[in-house]
């Protein structure tokens, strides 16, 4: 399916910019990458799962109340990138702005929570971590080919695979999208998409294959309502819970 290359990942880059406006009122005090979650900030969590799996170099791209991750940098060695535009872009900006890191690179959402460390030094093929719905769904569904290489994108499926959570770019699939990202950067149409609708847009020229999870591996809490059934601490005084 897959050649037997081997790859050595280079680092990861954790996407942190956003301001989580369906978190307000906590997101307005807090990023939410920074909420702790049953006795854990989300981003330290994941941090430590990549520096467990031995990942050699972690950059986190900040935006929103950038000077609140400021301590990252002592406590986890993290690099710390600031992207100027977050409030301006959608996250192709943060991509964007640690470009010069983009190589075989984990790419993160800083607000995801692993039940499990899912991060491994070595990596056999660029992919998108994906779950399965068995039944109808609103999220990103995913067609392949039969060597399971991502063909199409649609929003809203049944009994399909769905894009959640990380995903791992070879040093190919990083020059690529930085080639495309840069080209289309400044048409007025651009400014508004996530980076994974560019990579949707240019799918015969961006290869990544299909990863799926088990349920309840890889989680993402879309509203303090999902992160209160996850962590009970949320639902009697949410905002004395902030750092």
């Amino acid at each position: 399916m897959f050649s037997n290359k081997s790859i050595k990942a280079d680092n990861a880059i954790l996407l942190a910019a956003g301001y989580a406006r369906r978190f307000a009122p906590l997101s307005d005090r807090c990023p939410k990458g920074l909420l702790p979650v049953r006795g854990e900030v989300l981003i330290e969590r994941q941090i430590r799962q990549l520096l467990a799996a031995g990942i050699p170099q972690i950059i986190v791209v900040t935006g929103y109340k950038s000077p609140m991750f400021a301590y990252l940098a002592d406590r986890y060695d993290v690099i710390l990138v600031e992207n100027p535009q977050y409030c301006e872009r959608n996250n192709h900006s943060s991509i964007y702005a640690a470009r010069e890191y983009l190589a075989n690179s984990y790419i993160c959402s800083c607000d995801n929570y692993f039940t499990e460390n899912i991060f491994t030094p070595v990596v056999e093929y660029p992919y998108y971590a994906a779950l399965h719905s068995p039944g109808r769904t609103g999220e990103y569904c995913l067609d392949t080919d039969a060597a399971r290489r991502i063909t199409h994108v649609s929003i809203g499926g049944r009994d399909s695979w769905y894009m959640l959570g990380h995903v791992f770019w070879d040093a190919r699939f990083s020059q690529d999208f930085l080639r495309i990202l840069k080209k289309v950067y400044d048409l007025p149409g651009t400014k508004d998409l996530l980076w994974e609708q560019i990579y949707m847009q240019h799918l015969d020229q961006l290869c990544l294959y299909l990863k799926t999870y088990p349920p309840g591996i890889i989680l993402e809490f879309d509203s303090l309502d999902e992160l209160a059934r996850f962590d009970p601490a949320y639902r009697t005084d949410p905002l004395s819970l902030l750092p």
